[in-house]
């Protein structure tokens, strides 16, 4: 890959980042007057469709021209753009996707631990409202949805909490309905960190302290939106992604840490069994989620912010509209990647949750060069389980290393040519999934999914004689692709991942019985 530019000083906040997102010509500022209520909403769903998708910027909400917070709107932040999402990554807009999910799986073997600072030195200290003047209602908390059972801040970039049993400290990303004045109710889906958190608090019979930041520097939702081990916080990994200590601050009334360079934070109390009804929500899955059901209550104990703030609004809907799914086809694929190297699996060439597939959760692809016979069954099967792919994804594709994960078209073509589906796909029963998953029917079987592992690779015992795959010559590809301009082609020339110099050469064995081809026995 050819050399890019060294990158500049790690994005600290996101104003920050959305001086370099405006950079690269991604940026769309609408001063126009909107609503609250869809309108924002259908602005983000439609320019998500559109190449390049630039993140929205809305200043003039009507209704709220007169709030005392002066809050703005950001939609869209990352929509479907890889060159956001490597901004967020600390990497260079250009660098290539799969290069991209190599780099951030390597990232995260990093971790680094925050760096506490004084509230004097936090921007997000620069406002603070309490007790009775706290008002919910006078920010522009939209509903995204026609149907939607409330208006819903975010999703919320970063709820965080405590474990009551050990203090390891969450960052995770969650749903937020406003729930009146001073009141927002929680969504968890089993088995996610917050919600063990509470259940195990109420066991004890004490409240929980929550706070959520609404507007902060991308990357802390980036990696508080993955799986990671339940005794590590989610602010080491996003500082050894950044390369530096991410910059918390001790909350007001709790001893919670949060971003203290956030635009917008909300501290809060979770009561032993305070809850209420919430949703239902316009879910990642593109369908509303699980009907209006109890979900714990969070008291509003306090709120601070930066002057003129700037809130992040996160649609969940269908592909490229759902916000999640470009930074999860990124971020799921390195996590995955990673835990595949934590176990010691060799030949993984690349990892892709892709984007199309409900949000960057319903299929992972795994590229790999086959070593010994078995190696892409066990693959499949581990990346079905490991913490980073276990959740909700219902198709696991394993190909060849002269297969790039990233673009379908060889991956289906892979699927055509090189697999046998009598022989070449499994099922895995009851397996961790999610209440928001549409295709689980009665709704109370919702929590158990199942998946499909799907051996697309040429056949490991046949590999010396399996047919022969079509492919240029090296020299070939770099004489056309020098010459691409001058020949006044369009655009540059794509990349190509196998060559037929790369191609490996039929092995004779030999034996007892005679000269006969295999794969290698050694």
């Amino acid at each position: 890959m050819t050399d890019l530019p060294k990158n500049p000083e790690p994005v600290r906040d996101l104003r920050e980042w959305l001086k370099r997102v405006e950079a690269i010509g991604e940026f769309l500022h609408v001063d126009k007057a909107v609503d609250r209520d869809e309108e924002m909403s259908a602005i983000s769903y439609l320019v998500a469709k559109q190449k390049p998708s630039p993140a929205v910027m809305f200043s003039n909400v009507k209704g709220f021209e007169k709030s005392p917070f002066g809050a703005r709107s950001l939609w869209n932040p990352y929509g479907p753009s890889v060159r956001r999402i490597a901004i967020s990554l600390e990497e260079h807009p250009d660098t290539p996707t799969v290069e991209l999910i190599r780099r951030t799986k390597e990232k995260m073997k990093k971790r680094m631990p925050p760096r506490e600072v004084s509230r004097d030195e936090a921007p997000v200290y620069q406002n603070t409202v309490t007790g009775d003047d706290i008002d919910l209602d006078k920010l522009p908390i939209p509903r995204h949805w026609p149907l939607d059972g409330g208006r819903y801040a975010g999703t919320a970039d970063a709820v965080i909490t405590r474990d009551p049993d050990t203090g390891y400290l969450n960052v995770g990303t969650y749903r937020m309905m406003l729930q009146g004045k001073k009141q927002a109710g929680l969504y968890l889906s089993p088995g996610k960190d917050a919600r063990l958190h509470i259940t195990r608090s109420w066991q004890m019979g004490k409240p929980v302290h929550v706070a959520a930041a609404w507007g902060m520097d991308p990357l802390l939702m980036l990696v508080g939106s993955q799986g990671f081990p339940k005794n590590i916080s989610e602010y080491e990994y996003a500082g050894g992604i950044k390369g530096e200590p991410i910059a918390v601050v001790k909350a007001l009334n709790s001893d919670l840490l949060i971003p203290a360079n956030a635009e917008f934070v909300v501290e809060g109390v979770i009561n032993p069994d305070s809850m209420k009804a919430e949703g239902p929500f316009g879910e990642f899955t593109g369908y509303y989620g699980k009907p209006e059901a109890l979900c714990p209550l969070v008291d509003i104990t306090a709120i601070h912010y930066r002057t003129n703030p700037i809130l992040t609004n996160a649609l969940m809907a269908d592909y490229p509209s759902c916000e999640q799914s470009g930074f999860f086809s990124i971020l799921r694929g390195a996590k995955i990647w990673d835990d595949l190297d934590k176990l010691g699996i060799p030949g993984i060439a690349g990892v892709y949750s892709h984007p199309a597939a409900a949000g960057g959760f319903g299929m992972t692809v795994i590229s790999l060069e086959q070593k010994y016979a078995g190696h892409a069954a066990q693959v499949l099967a581990l990346a079905a389980q490991v913490p980073g792919g276990a959740y909700y994804t219902k198709w696991i594709i394993a190909v060849d290393e002269d297969v790039d994960p990233t673009d379908m078209d060889q991956v289906i073509w892979a699927m055509g040519s090189r697999c046998n589906p009598v022989e070449d796909i499994d099922i895995l029963r009851s397996t961790w999934s999610t209440p928001l998953d549409p295709s689980q029917n009665p709704p109370e079987i919702r929590p158990y999914g199942s998946k499909a592992l799907i051996n697309a690779c040429k056949q490991h015992r046949y590999l010396p004689v399996f047919s022969k795959r079509t492919t240029l010559r090296k020299n070939i590809y770099d004489q056309v692709a020098e010459r691409w301009s001058e020949l006044g082609l369009p655009g540059v020339a794509p990349n190509v991942r196998a060559f037929e110099a790369d191609a490996p050469k039929a092995v004779t064995y030999h034996d007892e019985t005679g000269p006969r081809a295999g794969a290698n026995m050694g």
